[in-house]
């Protein structure tokens, strides 16, 4: 009971020198202890030594809703590949799905409909029926973006549409004269790339297009930069001698070039902003690589091969030390720690006989969800850690 008696900062120096499996047999010493320790400033140093707490780089905290001491629990199974796998939702016929996850609420895209499903409290799986879907493309859609208010979707048609998540309500933007391989949104401006080897810059008010940049080159992703003041586009690398370019949103000018190094055809089809001046690219050259802004020139900094070497299809962030990626062969997922050249974990989620791609995939604080040609897998990383109580 002395313990007690310091003052808190005081008892709050004093944790701070005890690793998570020492502050967790603390708690276990009395309930008043443990509802003190329990408390996310006693964690929050150690929270970002950890995969997916939530906590970024700059100390932004993602879930605040759930106690660290809950989220550390769950990043030790993230760790450790330690989860329990499903498979959510089927389909008959193959298909180039993708997801987005917000909050609660999970969006796949199957050909042309996109269906909002609802994630059960308890499993967080999809349930089996969709509340809502979005529709009106004549094609496949390629890829969609949600914000607040608006889902925005790209077809193979060439369209661009803006659906409202609050009504049944669409805009039909004049798109692209080919399919739209990808998209990107921030507040009001819309970022698209296409077949038809040109980027366009939007506004989610206008029906025309801001700005159309001729690529000369096949656009397979873009990422709009956290600030909005510019963003990147990746290119399949087959007339282009750089395929990842920065662009300058005001002026619609290339500010900067990367990856001038890569061979003809080392196309690049995911791209993620970590912060204002790093991102991270994947694709046909099978690595994750991670580029710094702030050089000059700018230059890859760190990367990753994939050990099999397969075509990365997409890859995602904690925003601190895990990468999840998502490659060509046998539905593999893997976690990447930031600080660790090779790959810290491998979930082959395919068993059939011909082999599918992971198509892009979404995780929470506890949950990762892959979609395949055939299925919606989901991974629960919950299963709780002996030494963590």
């Amino acid at each position: 009971m002395l313990l007690l008696h310091l003052p808190e900062d005081v008892l709050y120096h004093i944790l701070s020198y005890l690793d998570y499996k020492s502050l967790s047999r603390l708690s276990q010493v009395c309930k008043i202890i443990n509802r003190f320790v329990s408390r996310d400033v006693v964690w929050r140093k150690i929270a970002k030594q950890f995969l997916n707490t939530g906590i970024t780089w700059n100390g932004t905290d993602i879930y605040p809703h759930i106690p660290l001491k809950q989220r550390i629990r769950t990043a030790q199974n993230w760790y450790d590949g330690v989860c329990r796998r499903s498979i959510s939702v089927r389909w008959k016929t193959k298909l180039l799905p993708w997801l987005q996850l917000d909050q609660d609420i999970l969006f796949l895209s199957q050909a042309s409909n996109i269906g909002a499903y609802n994630l059960h409290k308890a499993s967080k799986k999809p349930q089996q029926s969709a509340f809502k879907i979005y529709s009106g493309h004549k094609g496949d859609v390629c890829r969609f973006v949600i914000t607040d208010s608006h889902l925005i979707s790209g077809g193979s048609d060439g369209k661009i549409l803006i659906h409202s998540r609050g009504s049944d309500m669409t805009l039909g933007l004049f798109g692209h004269g080919q399919e739209v391989n990808c998209l990107d949104c921030k507040d009001e401006l819309i970022i698209s790339g296409s077949r038809d080897r040109t980027a366009r810059i939007w506004t989610l008010t206008s029906s025309s297009s801001r700005a159309t940049i001729p690529m000369f080159d096949r656009v397979w992703s873009v990422a709009i930069s956290p600030t909005g003041s510019s963003f990147a586009t990746g290119t399949s690398c087959c007339e282009n001698s750089s395929p990842i370019r920065i662009w300058d949103v005001e002026r619609s000018a290339c500010v900067c070039r990367l990856g001038t190094e890569f061979r003809r055809g080392a196309g690049v089809l995911d791209i993620v902003f970590e912060s204002p001046f790093q991102l991270f690219t994947c694709g046909y050259d099978t690595f994750i690589r991670l580029w710094d802004l702030r050089l000059s020139p700018q230059k890859c900094v760190r990367e990753w091969e994939e050990p099999h070497d397969s075509t990365l299809y997409c890859i995602q962030t904690d925003k601190n030390h895990m990468i999840a990626s998502g490659s060509s062969y046998y539905g593999v997922v893997r976690l990447w720690d930031k600080r660790q050249t090779k790959c810290l974990q491998f979930f082959q989620l395919s068993s059939d006989p011909v082999s599918s791609p992971v198509y892009c995939l979404r995780f929470s604080s506890s949950h990762l969800y892959a979609a395949l040609a055939t299925a919606l897998h989901s991974l629960d990383f919950r299963q709780s850690p002996t030494y963590i109580r």
